[in-house]
């Protein structure tokens, strides 16, 4: 195991590397997947690991209710689909590698309604450790240059305690923390509240040339679509209306932005690649 381990190292090394960290299965792409695309065409190894992606057996109450409201039986495994929608999507971007860590989602952790999943995280409910544990040994392993991890924009709580396992378990200096999508579409002006932004400024990266393949991988998670967006049709809508407004509100001299809280190191990573901005 450790000959095999230190031969991980030894390939990540070789070439600059991205780690996207989500904590379901879509998140880092609906929200930064055009910065995937561009930093796989530029030769980087981009990995997207995703956090809670836990099958639980014979789901009941929320937990059900949460697969039934996508128009899903409940003898379907809602996980196990959205896992191999994530392969689908990440092999879109042409992502080096996908990773799946086995932690449940709030549904199965006591988290009985939708206001609990954007309410205060439940006493007891201490999963951020055990991410923590698992975020370090990945980035130990892969030894990424960049990390992109979620701001926890819409207080949903899986969100709030992977900013939590990123913040305690991973080198800050390497994270670009990204805008959590669709909560960042749908409240434009959110800002987060669990970072320290004081050392960070806002980096747009042109993702103009990418959106249709953002577009195309979004829409692989079939399941998610019409619950998040309303369907492909409204997907594509606002995709390309939020990333010109984002574009536009920090004066990009580009039309298509995914934003970033970054440090200047990470700023100078980008603007020594190829066709960053």
């Amino acid at each position: 195991m450790i000959a095999v381990t230190a031969a991980r190292r030894i390939f990540y090394r070789k070439m600059k590397t991205a780690l996207f960290i989500a904590p379901h299965l879509d998140d880092a792409v609906f929200s930064c997947g055009g910065t995937l695309a561009r930093l796989a065409s530029d030769d980087w190894q981009t990995i997207l690991c995703t956090v809670f992606t836990k099958s639980v057996p014979r789901p009941q109450g929320f937990a059900l209710a949460c697969q039934l409201d996508k128009g899903l039986s409940a003898e379907v495994d809602y996980m196990k689909l959205r896992r191999a929608e994530d392969c689908r999507a990440a092999k879109i971007l042409e992502a080096g590698e996908v990773l799946h860590l086995n932690f449940p989602e709030a549904p199965h952790r006591g988290y009985e309604s939708a206001a609990e999943l954007f309410a205060e995280i439940k006493t007891g409910d201490e999963i951020w450790r055990r991410v923590a544990e698992h975020l370090a040994l990945v980035e130990d392993v892969r030894q990424p240059d960049l990390i992109f991890v979620p701001q926890g924009l819409g207080n949903h709580v899986d969100h709030r305690q992977t900013v939590r396992a990123a913040r305690h378990s991973l080198t800050i200096e390497k994270i670009c923390w990204y805008r959590d999508a669709p909560y960042a579409i749908r409240q434009p002006d959110a800002l987060p509240t669990d970072l320290p932004i004081d050392d960070l400024s806002e980096m747009p990266i042109d993702i103009s040339p990418y959106l249709e393949c953002k577009i195309a991988a979004c829409a692989a998670y079939a399941s998610q679509i019409n619950f998040q967006f309303g369907g492909a049709d409204k997907l594509r809508d606002a995709l390309q209306r939020f990333h010109l407004a984002e574009a536009l509100r920090l004066n990009a001299n580009f039309s298509l932005a995914e934003v970033f809280f970054a440090s200047s190191a990470n700023r100078f990573i980008f603007d020594k690649r190829k066709g960053a901005n």
